[in-house]
This record gives structure tokens, sequence and C-alpha cells, in this order.
């Protein structure tokens, strides 16, 4: 049986890859300490499977990453700390978390895994390119060789994408030093059930859910490539399990451009209620104007290419929303 480990397994992308993986039948371990991610019925029922294991831990530790034990065939590093509202009020914890983790997961995984065709994957971002909009130098569609630049370091929002950088230049350069094999994937705008309650999508359906009037609409021309999370999991796994990955970097998400002001219209459509009034509001600061990857390298390697629609995706994610409001504030 495959011997598979994800840390960061209690978060967004971790459950909804763990679930794949667990329905497949490979020896699941999931490191988490619950500083995003959260022990909801979802992720209770997952640790309910007999293959499936938590080991709770804080991975910033180098001793945390003996508890996880040795022999794996794959690691998929997904721990971090995610959403824009903390890059600005926790950027040094961003940066503490994302480094020290993934400079620990990389030194346990090459003297300590013993397992000398195993494969660790990392977990990137478009933050890490996404600055460089801002000096005109990325161009869209926006391939894996696009230079990844930070434009602002006193700027908080940069945290994130600063260290997803330096992230990249560790797996590129520890690969190379120690001979490893590793895939570097850089997800694009995923959304879907269970991502928490601060990104775009959530927050639309808590305010439409509310009927906000007049309804505020931040950055209507803005645009984003929407993938849902099935499709995001399904690439991930690819990226993982293809020699044909080993030692590249890929974006995943759609080629789909999506004008965020044309999502709130498509949302108000499926959750049958429209404002009688609309007020449009710039962006926060720092926000991309455009974001759209170039995904012809993961087809063209791997055969991937995502298979939901932007309707769908929302039809799925909305009902699940609608079922589990946010928690009251204690």
């Amino acid at each position: 049986m495959k011997k598979v480990l994800i840390t960061g397994g209690a978060g967004f992308i971790g459950y909804h890859l763990s679930k794949r993986l667990a329905s497949q039948g490979v020896e699941l371990t999931l490191a988490d300490n619950f500083f995003r991610g959260k022990r909801n019925p979802d992720f209770e029922a997952l640790l309910q499977l007999p293959n499936v294991k938590l080991i709770e831990g804080d991975l910033t530790k180098p001793e945390a990453w003996d508890a996880l034990g040795t022999g794996y065939d794959e690691v998929y590093h997904l721990v971090g700390i995610n959403g824009t509202k903390l890059f600005y009020s926790i950027p040094h914890e961003v940066l503490r978390i994302g480094l020290s983790t993934t400079m620990n997961a990389l030194e346990w995984f090459r003297s300590k895994n013993g397992k000398p065709d195993a494969k660790i994957l990392y977990t990137s971002s478009n933050e890490a390119y996404a600055s460089g909009f801002d000096l005109g130098i990325i161009e869209i569609p926006t391939p894996e060789t696009a230079p990844l630049i930070i434009s602002d370091t006193y700027n908080s929002r940069w945290s994130y994408g600063g260290q997803k950088l330096i992230g990249e230049l560790f797996f590129i350069h520890y690969a190379k030093a120690y001979n490893l094999r590793m895939a570097i994937v850089r997800p694009h705008n995923f959304y879907g059930p269970r991502a928490g309650y601060d990104h775009v999508v959530p927050e639309l359906v808590a305010r439409i859910s509310a009927k906000e009037e007049p309804f505020t609409i931040f950055g209507a021309d803005d645009t984003r490539s929407f993938c849902y999370i099935d499709d995001a999991v399904e690439a991930i796994q690819t990226v993982m399990e293809s020699k044909k990955t080993d030692n590249g970097t890929y974006h995943i998400g759609t080629n789909v451009e999506t004008k965020i002001g044309d999502l709130v219209e498509k949302m108000f459509e499926l959750m049958q209620w429209h404002p009688t009034e609309t007020v449009q509001k710039n962006s926060p600061e720092g926000s991309v104007k455009r974001r759209l990857p170039s995904v012809e390298k993961i087809k063209t390697d791997t055969g991937w290419e995502a298979k939901v629609n932007l309707e769908e995706g929302l039809r799925r994610t909305i009902d699940w929303y609608l079922a589990n409001p946010k928690p009251a504030e204690k």
C-alpha cells in the first residue's frame, strides 16, 4: 500500500486532497496543528476511515517531524498561512511559519524519510509573481517562466508571496544538491466547499444570504481564474504521480478569465436574489487587476485540464455554505 503524508491536512486543499487519496486506498497520514484548519464534521468523518491517521504537531519545530515516522512514498507539503487578511495582520507569522516548515520538510525528507524513490511536492502560489503586475512585466496568460518578484518589501501583502518565492528556491536547490524528486505547483484561485469564510466566494454567499442593501462590489473589473477544488486536487495528485513532472513547476487553474463583477452577478442568479442597488468600490490596496495562468504546460506533460465550469462549481459551493454558515463569534 502506498504511504502518503500531507502537511496542512486539515486545511482547505489538504482536506479535499486527503479525501480523494483516502478513497483510493492509500495509507494516509495527516499533519496539522489547527492554526487554520478546523475539526469540523467533514474532517472528523475523514478521520474515521481506517487508512487515515492524524498527527497533531507544530511543524515549525524540527522535532515535530520525528513524530511523523518515515518511509513515505509521497509527501505533499501544503502547510502555511493563507488568507489576505492575515497577510496584513500577522505578516511576521506568515513568513516564520512558511519558511521554517519548508526548511524542516526538506531536511527531514532528505535525511530521515529513508525512501530512495520518494517524491515531495510544494504548493507555492501565484502570489510569488503577482506583484510583478505592478511593474508591467507579467504577461497574460502567465507562464511558469514569469519572473518571481516582490515589488515592495514594506507592503505586508507580499509576506505570503515572498515566503513562497523563497520556498520555491529551497525546493529547487535542495533537489539539485541532494538529487531529490520534487515538484512545485502554483494554485490559482481555488474555491469550493470548506474553504473557510474569508475568501471571496464564501464572503459573497454570506452577504447575499443577508440580502445586503446596497450591495458593495469590490474590484468589479478585476479578473481571476477560478478553479474548483475537485479539479485542483486531481491536478496536484497528477503532478505528484507523473515522473515527467519531476523537478518541474506547474500552474494549476483554468484558462477562463472571469471579472469579479460577473462572478457576483452569477451568484445573484444562482441564489435567486438581486439587490435593488449595487455600489462599486476599488479592490484592497495591493490587489492584482488581472490573473490568468497559462495551463498549457500541465496539459502537455500530464493531460490534465479543469472539467468543472464556474456555474456548476459555484452551485456546489453555495449549497455547502448555505448548509454550513459561519459559526457565531464567541
